[in-house]
C-alpha cells in the first residue's frame, strides 16, 4: 500500500496491524530532546502527519543525509497522546507502545509503523531531501522535515488498537 501525507481518517481507517506500506511524501523526524521542545507548541502542523522516532548520523560527503534509523518508541510516550490529540495521524519507531497510547491510537485514529532496527543505511536511501525545521541546537536531535519516497514501514498498532507485537508474542506462547 502507498501512503501519501499528510493522511486522512479514511486512509488510517484501511490500515490494519501487519499491513505493509511505502511512505512517499512529507514525514517529520524527531527524538526525546525535540518532543521536551515541542510540548505543548510543536513548530510544524502536525494534522495528519506522520512524525518519525529518528536522529540521523552526520551525513557523508555526497549523500542527502547519514543513517537514520528508528529509535525507542516508548521514550516518546510521554508526549505522544497529546501530540494524536493535535491530529498526528502517524508515527514510526521499533518497539512496543504504553497502554496510555494504544488507547489514544485508538481514540484519535491513528496509526503506530514499525521498520526495523539495524537497516539505518539502507532507510536514508529514501530520504531525498532533509532539512532542519526547529532546534538546530540540538545537532542531530534537530527536528527534521524529510522528504521520502517509497519509505517502508509495517503497521503495528492500527487505528482500533490491534498490535502484530503482542499477537506475535501470542502465537509464539501458544505454538499457533
Amino acid at each position: 500500500m502507498i501512503l501519501k501525507p499528510p493522511l486522512t481518517d479514511k486512509d488510517v481507517k484501511e490500515l490494519k496491524a501487519g499491513d505493509r506500506v511505502l511512505i512517499t511524501g512529507k514525514v517529520y523526524a524527531a527524538r526525546d530532546a525535540a518532543h521536551k521542545r515541542m510540548e505543548g507548541n510543536p513548530p510544524f502542523d502536525v494534522k495528519g502527519q506522520i512524525l518519525y522516532y529518528a536522529s540521523p548520523t552526520p551525513t557523508p560527503p555526497g549523500k542527502i543525509i547519514g543513517s537514520i534509523g528508528p529509535t525507542t518508541a516508548s521514550r516518546m510516550d510521554a508526549f505522544t497522546p497529546e501530540l494524536l490529540k493535535k491530529g498526528l495521524k502517524g508515527m514510526i519507531g521499533k518497539g512496543s507502545r504504553s497502554k496510555e497510547v494504544i488507547e489514544a491510537i485508538k481514540k484519535y485514529k491513528a496509526v503506530y509503523f514499525v521498520v526495523p532496527g539495524g537497516v539505518a543505511a539502507l532507510l536514508s536511501k529514501h530520504v531525498k531531501k532533509s532539512r532542519i525545521i526547529a532546534y538546530p541546537e540540538l545537532g542531530p536531535e534537530a527536528l527534521l522535515e524529510l522528504d521520502v519516497v517509497d519509505f517502508p514501514a509495517i503497521a503495528a498498532i492500527d487505528s482500533e488498537g490491534n498490535n502484530i507485537l503482542e499477537l506475535g508474542k501470542k502465537k509464539f506462547r501458544h505454538g499457533i
